[in-house]
């Protein structure tokens, strides 16, 4: 499945201004990156995968619709699944792009090595 443009252009609206924003193809998706770290992909098995930090994963999934994004039948910590009906409003997507670009702000810069 290739990624959804409508839903990656959202998040590019959202993203209008934060500095230092990078886009790049990975995990099947358009994933959106701060200071070099991923904070959150228009992901291509739909809706979106958003970065957390991982002493939170657990909590992020326990009160919100966000499952585990799993890996070669591992979940892992601090990456999360957001399914498409619970991103469809603004107010929906924003909370995710909030808490994706809080964590990838917290992490060290990597854009240096990164830059194109």
């Amino acid at each position: 499945m290739v990624y959804d443009e409508d839903l990656a252009d959202r998040i590019r609206e959202l993203l209008a201004t934060e500095r230092g924003v990078l886009e790049k193809k990975m995990f099947g998706g358009l994933a959106f990156l701060i200071g070099g770290n991923m904070a959150i992909a228009a992901s291509g098995q739909g809706g979106v995968l958003v970065r957390v930090d991982p002493e939170q994963s657990e909590r992020i999934v326990r009160t919100t619709k966000a499952e585990p994004m799993v890996m070669r039948g591992r979940a892992m910590a601090g990456w999360l699944r957001v399914a498409p009906e619970d991103v469809a409003t603004k107010r929906q997507l924003e909370k995710w792009v909030r808490l994706g670009t809080g964590y990838a702000r917290s992490l060290p810069s990597k854009a240096a090595n990164k830059r194109r």
